[in-house]
């Protein structure tokens, strides 16, 4: 990231978080998620599950897909050279007519050579 602006930083890393959550709501989140996370990557999800990569992939392609996201107060908080994570209130809905879920997210992407890597997501629900 050394020469990288925080904008432009910021700005590459919510793409890559747009992808995700457009690939989680087209179907194809467990192959997104399978490139796109560190070989060690967790992620904790709300209810207090933790998964590996293996275990995201197989999960997410047995879960429907979403129907829409939003995502808001984007902040990025580096970590070091290489590092940075992206922190914000993520809102999906599943379906129209229901209550999204709503929660503050977090996700810290490591550099990987030429390319950024998901190294650990977190979900914590909004009260």
């Amino acid at each position: 990231m050394g020469t990288h602006t925080e904008t432009e930083v910021q700005t590459e890393l919510l793409a890559l978080e747009r992808r995700g959550w457009d690939a989680l709501c087209d179907a194809t989140g467990g192959d997104f998620y399978g490139e796109v996370m560190a070989d060690d990557g967790l992620m904790v999800l709300a209810d207090g599950t933790v998964m590996d990569r293996a275990a995201v992939v197989a999960a997410l392609g047995a879960s429907p897909p979403w129907l829409r996201y939003e995502l808001g107060d984007v902040r990025l908080v580096r970590a070091g050279a290489d590092a940075a994570a992206l922190v914000y209130t993520g809102r999906a809905w599943r379906h129209e007519q229901e209550p999204p879920f709503t929660g503050a997210m977090s996700s810290l992407y490591v550099r990987d050579g030429d390319r950024w890597r998901l190294a650990l997501y977190t979900q914590t629900p909004a009260r």
